[in-house]
C-alpha cells in the first residue's frame, strides 16, 4: 500500500511532503481562519505547526497539494497508518488556502486519494472534531456516512470529542 503517491487531477497535483515544503505549507497554514473550527485551533502558530509538520513527516503519509496550473503550494493532507485488523485507513489532517475553499480543490484531492487507496482497504475513515461543521459538511459531500458515537482524541493537553465518518467498499 503506497501512502505517499503522486496523484494528478485537473486542479491539483498531490505528492509526498518533503522537508523543503515546510515554508510554503506554513505560509498557507498561518491563516488563523483555517483553524477556527478545528480542535487544534492554534495550529496557525509557528511552534504548533512545526510539531504538526514534523509529526506528518515522521508518520510517512503526509502529502503536499499544489495547484496543477501554477505549481503553488495550496495545502496538505495525509493518509494515516493502515489498521490491518479493521482493514481501514484514515484520510485527514487536511487544510487548504482559503482562496481554494468551495472551488473543488478539496473534493478533487480527496477523490484522488480515495481512488488511490480504496483497492487496498475495506473502509476509509475521516476523524473530525465534533464541532467542525466545515469539515463534516465536506466529507458528507463525498458520500461518507457517520459512524455512531464519538471518540476522544488528545489535543493540546486535553481530550477532544471527534466523530468518525466512513466510506465502505460494497
Amino acid at each position: 500500500m503506497d501512502r505517499q503517491p503522486d496523484l494528478v487531477g485537473e486542479l491539483v497535483r498531490v505528492a509526498p511532503t518533503v522537508p523543503a515544503d515546510y515554508a510554503a505549507l506554513y505560509a498557507v497554514a498561518a491563516d488563523p481562519t483555517i483553524w477556527d473550527q478545528h480542535p487544534a485551533h492554534d495550529r496557525w502558530q509557528p511552534d504548533v505547526f512545526r510539531a504538526f509538520f514534523d509529526e506528518g513527516l515522521a508518520g510517512g503519509g503526509m502529502l503536499t497539494i499544489r495547484d496543477a496550473g501554477d505549481g503553488s503550494v495550496i495545502g496538505s493532507s495525509r493518509y494515516g497508518p493502515c489498521d490491518r485488523e479493521a482493514d481501514e485507513i484514515e484520510i485527514g489532517w487536511t487544510f487548504f488556502a482559503r482562496d481554494r475553499w468551495r472551488r473543488g480543490y478539496n473534493r478533487e484531492t480527496k477523490r484522488l486519494m480515495i481512488d488511490h487507496i480504496a483497492p487496498s482497504v475495506s473502509a476509509i475513515t475521516f476523524h473530525i472534531g465534533q464541532d467542525n461543521r466545515r469539515s463534516r459538511t465536506a466529507v458528507e459531500a463525498l458520500g461518507a456516512t457517520l459512524r455512531p458515537g464519538t471518540i476522544d482524541v488528545p489535543r493540546g493537553g486535553r481530550m477532544v470529542s471527534h466523530v468518525v465518518y466512513e466510506l465502505r467498499r460494497a
